[in-house]
């Protein structure tokens, strides 16, 4: 989980603000109804969570508005990537999967990386959502977060989109493909 050290020196915050702007700007699709003004101001009071936009960033999530809940004016940012963020691919699902690998361990897990970073995995749902706004994840396919009930029999759920049309899989949860990475999803 991102810690109180966690925070963008005021350049780097700048620069994130920048690319974030600009995204924006060319997605007004995935925002409709926002101000970029308000988004900004909300950001800037939130350094830690601009340090974890900024980790979606640079492991190639492409961060962007996507939602904002009316009764508290939270902003929901999703990796918008048009694949999988390269990054965050090669990874089994969590530590647990991680642990249970007796040889050939991926560096780490998808839960535990998401948990470095102090985002979340996209559920099902979410991953719908995100859909709906674009074309996502043609050639790769990303880990979603999965539910007990599934997770406790050993599985774990991923999506993608192949022939015009999204798809959620099951997979064991020690399985890693260099095609499958995490979307993140945060809160601000």
């Amino acid at each position: 989980m991102a810690t109180k050290k966690n925070k963008l020196s005021a350049t780097e915050q700048q620069s994130l603000l920048k690319i974030l702007k600009a995204r924006f700007d060319k997605n007004m699709n995935r925002h409709k109804g926002l101000d970029w003004d308000k988004i900004q101001d909300r950001l800037e009071k939130a350094p830690q969570k601009c340090w974890s936009l900024q980790q979606m960033e640079i492991t190639g999530g492409e961060p962007d508005v996507v939602g904002q809940d009316n009764k508290n004016g939270a902003l929901l940012f999703f990796d918008c990537s048009p694949e999988s963020p390269a990054k965050r691919r090669s990874f089994c699902y969590d530590r647990e999967a991680l642990n249970a690998r007796k040889e050939n361990k991926p560096a780490n897990s998808a839960m535990d990386m998401a948990n470095e970073m102090g985002v979340e995995m996209l559920t099902e749902e979410q991953y719908r959502q995100l859909q709906e706004l674009g074309e996502f994840d043609l050639k790769t396919s990303s880990w979603l977060k999965t539910p007990d009930t599934i997770r406790k029999l050993d599985g774990s759920i991923f999506g993608d989109r192949r022939y015009n049309r999204v798809f959620v899989y099951h997979n064991g949860a020690q399985s890693y493909y260099a095609a499958r990475g995490f979307r993140a999803a945060l809160v601000v």
